[in-house]
């Protein structure tokens, strides 16, 4: 790989926190961070050593010491955020999801092909190395025919109207925050689904408060999900065969431990994951090979081009519940 690109993190919000702590603490060169205000800016780059600091994200993305932007904003502002990165030549890694709906999301892929640079989807999950494994165990035959995928994320998140998690506004609900995580999941496990089935329960806000998925493939395949904002489970995810089953403890998405079961129920490997931190500096180390390597089209893990379809599974999810945002 080429030398190491320089880092620049676009808002300073909780994940912006986690994930720049995982860059520092793995060796990143994080050079600049940048807020709507100066004063967040200057407190988000004295808590993690960051040499600049910058009071708009105009001024982040002009920043000529920098090579990569990652886009830490709200989900409505993910694809302006985006778009402003790119058209300064900035390669960019966009939290999930990674836009509001489908049409903004085909819009930054565009964006980032014209300007030839690299526009990821910050699903870390897909690059931690128990996930890896799995799809070593998958791709080998070790679970037989597979047919069925089962994941839960469901959190006991604040009630409170003026959580940005029950902001329609913010793009709030359980959906794009928490559902983005199985969906990804099936997908990467099954790809595009044939048919999609939803149904949610909501908030007052009008914020989907659970959303439980159904998605059919080609050979009778299954994907099945629940996601919610309001209550509490178990937040594993099992892959089923037909010869044996994997088994991936809480929580799932993280860097965790998983089983391989067979039918019999003898367990024919356990994994535990060993990492430095939370494990979302995976994902960064994967977009500077892609960069390196030339790779701009997202590379194999999470193609930029997939990323813009699982919107539009998002948005068919919405569209059967019934979940617009304001000003779509």
């Amino acid at each position: 790989m080429s030398e190491s690109l320089r880092w620049g993190i676009l808002a300073t919000g909780g994940i912006a926190r986690l994930f720049t702590g995982d860059l520092k603490r793995n060796g990143f060169d994080v050079r600049a961070a940048g807020s709507r205000s100066q004063a967040s800016a200057d407190a988000f780059a004295a808590e993690f050593e960051i040499p600049h600091a910058y009071g708009s994200y105009e001024a982040l993305v002009a920043d000529p010491d920098i090579d990569v932007v990652y886009v830490a904003s709200p989900h409505p502002h993910h694809a302006a955020h985006a778009t402003l990165a790119l058209e300064a030549g900035k390669h960019v890694l966009i939290e999930k999801p990674f836009a509001l709906n489908q049409a903004q999301a085909r819009q930054v892929a565009d964006v980032a092909a014209a300007h030839e640079l690299l526009a990821l989807e910050a699903m870390w999950t897909r690059y931690l190395p128990h996930m890896a494994r799995i799809h070593e165990l998958i791709d080998s035959g070790a679970l037989g025919e597979v047919r069925s995928v089962i994941a839960d994320h469901t959190q006991k998140l604040p009630d409170d109207p003026a959580h940005r998690i029950n902001a329609l506004e913010l793009g709030g609900g359980a959906l794009l925050d928490l559902g983005i995580y199985p969906v990804s999941f099936a997908w990467d496990v099954f790809g595009a689904p044939r048919t999609v089935q939803a149904s949610a329960t909501f908030k007052a806000t009008g914020a989907d408060a659970q959303v439980a998925t159904i998605f059919g493939y080609e050979g009778n395949r299954m994907a099945s999900s629940i996601s919610a904002s309001d209550t509490k489970g178990p937040n594993t995810a099992v892959v089923l065969g037909s010869e044996a089953r994997i088994e991936i403890d809480a929580v799932w998405y993280t860097a965790t431990s998983f089983r391989l079961v067979s039918n019999d129920g003898t367990v024919l490997e356990e994994y535990a994951s060993d990492v430095n931190g939370r494990g979302m500096h995976y994902q960064a180390a994967a977009l500077e090979r892609l960069v390196a390597d030339g790779r701009l089209d997202g590379g194999d893990a999470l193609p930029t081009a997939e990323s813009v379809a699982i919107m539009g599974t998002l948005d068919e999810i919405r569209a059967q519940i019934g979940l617009r945002y304001p000003g779509e």
